[in-house]
């Protein structure tokens, strides 16, 4: 009986209802309804469409359940790891450690080199760690505040900062997804590596002459030095500002590059900005125990630092924490009912030349991560199902890998409701709607990987690079 339930599926039309009703639905609430916070809402909805298609389709509400189930299952490591970047943060503002990289990020930094030096500064501790999650959680925090005391709007230095995070986190050999889409290629890890070069090289370049000329335009900045000079006193008076308050931030870079866990890192970079704050700062235990739960609440009287540094907290992370658990419960509730199996299958078929499947690949991943809300499944499924393509036109499996990542890891940060979208979100503040068209990494690496696809520039054949690979099923390409 368990046989039959596997091999069920919906129609390719009950598959487009649920895509079309989602689309249709975030449309009306985003644009129409102007509700940008109720998206929590509007994807149960989702689901209870995506639920009717499948029980139609022959499907058991066990069967929808272990869905949902399987989606929770996949949220839980990363919504813990959230749940600890809201605790580190309110551990880190009383620490002084936020303050110190704000005070000396402020003095050293010009307006019109904001952006370009955080999205390289993002890049290079994100390349070093393997963690876009871990930049945004502390660098991109700070920078957040410099930004705002520069006059920056805060959606340009969000996008600055994904844009340098998830460059470092998919070229780099610690990064979950780089080693995840060079195994569902069957590509070796620096092959890839290397494959990527090719396109996220050109991206990030250009991504940073245009942050570079963005900032031309705060040449002078947009505040006067005298608010500058208010700012910094009061950090200087409020807070312990030092560099060894520095030491939190280096530690979360060493434990990331031992290959700490994710989860673990936060913790143990939580507790020591605590005992940071109880030994310079003088706060007690307990009010630090209010503060990792609550939030800190800044009472210096100036109105710029007050608005920068009363944050953070585990309770703030909970409404983010929520959409995160509805998102990926409706992702698996999709995939388990094989929703999109049967949309792929589809997109799969217009597969006629290099160009084509590389932007069926591209489109098909942007699919996956606007469905399920999570880059792995984005990864995995259009990677594992056009793997059999690629092999057939005799490209090297770097070039699979390589495009996936072009399309499911970069697009990721873009969808509000996925795992990307929320943790930025939640981490920087800072609407996924807003940030959007700042990342400008996320928009160019898939548009030069398409690019390449049909003029077949750097699309690795059999016998042009001497590395080669076999594939698992003994093919060689």
């Amino acid at each position: 009986m368990g046989e039959k339930v596997r091999e069920k599926k919906p129609s390719f039309l009950g598959a487009m209802i649920v895509f079309i009703f989602l689309i249709v639905a975030m449309y009306t609430q985003i644009f129409i309804l102007h509700q940008d916070w109720v998206t929590h809402i509007t994807l149960i909805m989702a689901s209870v469409v995506a639920s009717i298609v499948a029980l139609l389709s022959g499907f058991t509400w066990d069967d929808i359940q272990e869905g949902i189930l399987y989606g929770c299952k996949i949220a839980m490591l990363p919504m813990l790891i959230l749940m600890m970047v809201g605790v580190l943060i309110a551990s880190w503002i009383p620490a002084g450690t936020i303050p110190t990289l704000i005070y000396y990020g402020l003095k050293i930094i010009s307006p019109k080199i904001f952006l370009f030096t955080v999205c390289l500064v993002c890049a290079v501790a994100s390349l070093a760690t393997g963690s876009s999650w871990t930049t945004g959680a502390t660098f991109g925090v700070a920078f957040m505040g410099i930004g705002v005391g520069l006059g920056i709007p805060p959606a340009m230095t969000a996008g600055a900062v994904i844009s340098g995070a998830i460059f470092g986190d998919k070229m780099s050999p610690l990064s979950d997804s780089t080693n995840l889409a060079a195994g569902v290629a069957e590509a070796d890890l620096f092959d890839h590596i290397r494959s990527m070069v090719y396109s996220t090289g050109p991206a990030i370049v250009i991504s940073l002459i245009l942050y570079l000329i963005i900032g031309f335009r705060f040449q002078g900045g947009t505040i006067d030095q005298s608010q500058i000079n208010t700012i910094l006193n009061g950090l200087q008076e409020n807070y312990f500002i030092s560099p060894i308050t520095f030491i939190p931030a280096i530690l979360v870079v060493f434990l990331a590059v031992k290959k700490v866990g994710g989860l673990a890192v936060m913790v143990i970079a939580s507790v020591v900005g605590a005992l940071f704050a109880i030994v310079f700062q003088g706060y007690g235990l307990g009010e630090m125990m209010g503060f990792m739960n609550d939030g800190f609440v800044s009472a210096t009287g100036v109105a710029e630092i007050d608005a920068l540094l009363s944050r953070g907290g585990l309770q703030s992370m909970m409404w983010t924490i929520s959409l995160g658990f509805i998102a990926l419960s409706f992702g698996g509730l999709l995939e388990k009912t094989k929703m999109l199996e049967v949309l792929l299958e589809k997109i799969r078929g217009i597969v006629h030349n290099t160009g084509g499947l590389v932007l069926t690949h591209v489109v098909s991943s942007i699919l996956i991560n606007l469905f399920s809300a999570s880059q792995y499944m984005a990864i995995i499924i259009p990677g594992r199902m056009l793997v059999p393509a690629y092999k057939e036109k005799k490209l090297l499996p770097q070039v699979c890998s390589r495009v996936c990542e072009d399309s499911a890891t970069v697009t990721s940060p873009l969808v509000p409701w996925g795992l990307c979208g929320v943790f930025f979100t939640g981490a920087l503040g800072v609407a996924t709607i807003d940030y959007m068209p700042y990342v400008f990494l996320a928009f160019l690496a898939p548009i030069i990987s398409v690019t390449y696809g049909f003029t077949n520039k750097f699309m690795f054949k059999e016998g042009e690079i001497t590395s080669v690979r076999t594939y698992s099923d003994g093919e060689t390409a």
